[in-house]
C-alpha cells in the first residue's frame, strides 16, 4: 500500500515507543525512517528488522563502549545504528578533526544514514559512510549512492567507516509517498500495540454505552 511520509512517521514512532525507546530515540527513530523512505527505501522494513532484532535488549548492551576509542563497539557485540548515528551525529566536530570514525558489529548500518544527514548540517560538509562496498555519502538533504547496492538493506555489517568530507555523485532522487507491505506495516503495528494501556473493568465500563447504569 502507499502511504505517506507522515503515516510512516506517525507509525514508525508509536512502534519504537513500543519496543521500549526513549522517546527522543523513538522520534529519531521515526525521521529516520521517514528520511530513507523519501529516497525510496524500505524504511519500515529496516526499522522492523532492528526492533526485532534488539528486542527487550538493555539500551546499554547495544550502545558505544566509549566515543573516544579507534573503533566503537557495544558490549553485546552488536550496536544500535539509532544510539550509534546519534552519538556519531553529536560527535560532528570531532568526526571533522579527525576525518573518520569506525564502528563495528552495526545492526541494520542504513538506519545509520539519517544521523550522518544531521551530522552534515551541523558541519556544512557532506558526510560518507562504506560498508561491504557501499558507499553512500549526504550533504543533509542530499543523497548519494555508490558501489555495492546489496549490502545497503544488510541486517548486519562488521565494520562501517564514516568520514568527511566526501563527493556528491550518484544522487537518488526523492520520493513524496512511500509503498508499504502489509507485512510491514503489521510488523511495526505489533510494536505500536505495545503502547496501549491493557482494558480493566472500570475502563470498560466507562466505554461506550450506559455499564451497569440506567439512564432511560
Amino acid at each position: 500500500m502507499s502511504h505517506s511520509l507522515n503515516e510512516i512517521e506517525a507509525m514508525s514512532k508509536r512502534a519504537a515507543r513500543g519496543a521500549g525507546l526513549s522517546w527522543g530515540l523513538a522520534e529519531e527513530a521515526a525521521k529516520g525512517t521517514r528520511w530513507l523512505s523519501a529516497f525510496g527505501f524500505p524504511g519500515t522494513d529496516l526499522l522492523a528488522d532492528l526492533l526485532e532484532m534488539n528486542d527487550r535488549i538493555p539500551p546499554i548492551d547495544v550502545s558505544p563502549v566509549s566515543l573516544r576509542a579507534p573503533v566503537w563497539h557495544a558490549p553485546a557485540r552488536r550496536m544500535s545504528p539509532l544510539i550509534a548515528g546519534a552519538s556519531l551525529s553529536d560527535c560532528a566536530m570531532r568526526l571533522l578533526e579527525r576525518g573518520t570514525i569506525a564502528m563495528e558489529n552495526i545492526c541494520v548500518p542504513l538506519l545509520t544514514v539519517p544521523f550522518m544527514a544531521g551530522a552534515a548540517l551541523r558541519l556544512r560538509h557532506p558526510v560518507m559512510a562504506e560498508w561491504d562496498g557501499a558507499r553512500v555519502a549526504t550533504d543533509g538533504r542530499q543523497l548519494c549512492l555508490q558501489g555495492e547496492s546489496d549490502p545497503l538493506q544488510a541486517p548486519m555489517t562488521a565494520h562501517i567507516c564514516f568520514g568527511t568530507p566526501a563527493k556528491m555523485t550518484g544522487r537518488r532522487e526523492q520520493v513524496l509517498r512511500a509503498e508499504v507491505s502489509d507485512q510491514s506495516w503489521r510488523r511495526l503495528s505489533a510494536f505500536a500495540q505495545r503502547t496501549f494501556a491493557p482494558a480493566t473493568e472500570e475502563s470498560r465500563l466507562r466505554g461506550a454505552g450506559a455499564g451497569l447504569s440506567d439512564n432511560d
